[in-house]
Formats: structure tokens, sequence, C-alpha cells
């Protein structure tokens, strides 16, 4: 009988600590994707409900024409775009290559006053690629137009 109770007893331990330790790693894998995680919103989620200025999201559209201007070294200034919505950004550091007007785009960053500090810039990488979340933003906003192949 005490051999059942100890072997009982030893099982509901090995029960709780790995409970108590599944608890402890989920804890720490939120902790560490607290700054990671960065969330996409269209140019227009972003008009209708504006983020905090401390929450760096990534926003994604199309580069606006006429927009994009280039200031003191390497400022650059544009809006992005969906259709439905425009949200002003500015960017300090080097575009990359395939940036331009009326092209795709994601950036992540930080929406302070009005307009999206930028910290980071992609751009898509061949003349057919866009971003799933941008594409999606577009279709949602009916101004997407499907690539020619």
């Amino acid at each position: 009988m005490a051999l059942k109770s100890l072997k009982k007893k030893r099982r509901i331990q090995v029960i709780a600590l790995a409970a108590v330790s599944l608890v402890v790693a989920v804890a720490l894998i939120g902790y560490a994707f607290q700054d990671g995680i960065n969330f996409f919103r269209s140019p227009s989620q972003v008009v209708e409900s504006p983020p905090k200025s401390n929450e760096v999201f990534r926003i994604g559209g199309l580069v606006e024409e006429g927009t994009l201007l280039r200031g003191q070294g390497e400022v650059i200034s544009f809006n992005v775009t969906d259709g439905g919505a425009s949200v002003p950004v500015v960017f300090s550091g080097i575009l990359p290559d395939l940036f331009g007007e009326n092209q795709g785009m994601v950036g992540t960053g930080r929406y302070v006053n009005g307009v999206f500090e930028a910290s980071e810039i992609l751009a898509k990488h061949d003349e057919t690629y866009m971003p799933k979340e941008v594409v999606d933003a577009l279709k949602e906003q009916g101004v997407y137009v499907e690539p020619e192949s």
C-alpha cells in the first residue's frame, strides 16, 4: 500500500514540476519577444486608430506619386498609401535600390505627431514581388492590380 502511495505522490510532483516549467518557459519567451514582435498596419488602419507614439510597428503600402522628397543629407520624406488613406513618412538612411514612387514598401518605426518615423525601409526585391501584407491592404481598399506576367 505504501509503495503505491509513494508512486502516486512522485507522479503528482513530476506533473506539477512540468507544469511550472512550462509556465516559466512561456513567460520567458513572451518577455523575449516583447520588443521583437512588430504588428503590421495599413495606412488606413493607422489613420483610423493611431497607435501610441512608443509603439513600434510595420506599415506598408505604395509610395504615393509626387511625394518623394530628399532633404538634407540622408533624410527622405514621402507618403505611403493603400488607396484609402495616406501617412507621411520620414526616414534617415539609405533607401533600397528598388525603392521609388508607385512601388510597394514596408517600413518599421513609430507614429509620432501624425508622422511615421521609420527606422527601417524595405522595398520589393524584383519587378513583380510585393509583400503579402501590402497586397492584402491594397485589396481591402480595392486598388490592387495583378501584375502582368
